[in-house]
């Protein structure tokens, strides 16, 4: 009988020794939430020669304005072409919008506000580019 409390004793104190399954998942879910994926949505634009600066710069507020009416992006940023290997084909301009999942994105492309958008972008538009990515660890 002292042997069979004894293994008890030992089984017992192993088991209080193992991580709980319950709370690795846990763990588990909340570091993959801190460094889960962006999908971020890349666009370049050239805008045409004729174009004014206060022209490019309403497109510049309009674009960025997108954020307060288009609940599904999550950041926007944007910057000019200041790259000295002389690559970006006439590309001056670059925007950034961050969404959450495909889905968010695919909501975001025929919403109103982004048509109005691109209704306003088309007469001084030259050329445009956009990539979208998943972001990777």
């Amino acid at each position: 009988m002292k042997k069979t409390i004894l293994g008890l004793s030992i089984l017992t104190i192993l088991m209080s020794c193992e991580p709980k399954k319950e709370e690795s998942k846990t763990e588990n879910t909340e570091m993959k939430t801190e460094n889960a994926s962006k999908l971020r949505h890349v666009v370049m634009f050239k805008f045409k020669d004729e174009a004014t600066e206060n022209e490019i710069q309403a497109i510049v507020d309009a674009f960025a304005g997108l954020k307060n009416e288009i609940p599904e992006i999550k950041d926007f940023e944007w910057g000019l072409n200041n790259s000295p290997e002389g690559l970006n084909e006439g590309l001056t301009h670059c925007f950034t919008l961050t969404f959450d999942s495909d889905a968010d994105r695919d909501n975001y492309l025929p919403h109103p506000a982004h048509k109005a958008f691109g209704a306003k972008l088309g007469p001084i538009l030259d050329k445009v580019v956009v990539v979208d990515y998943w972001t990777k660890d």
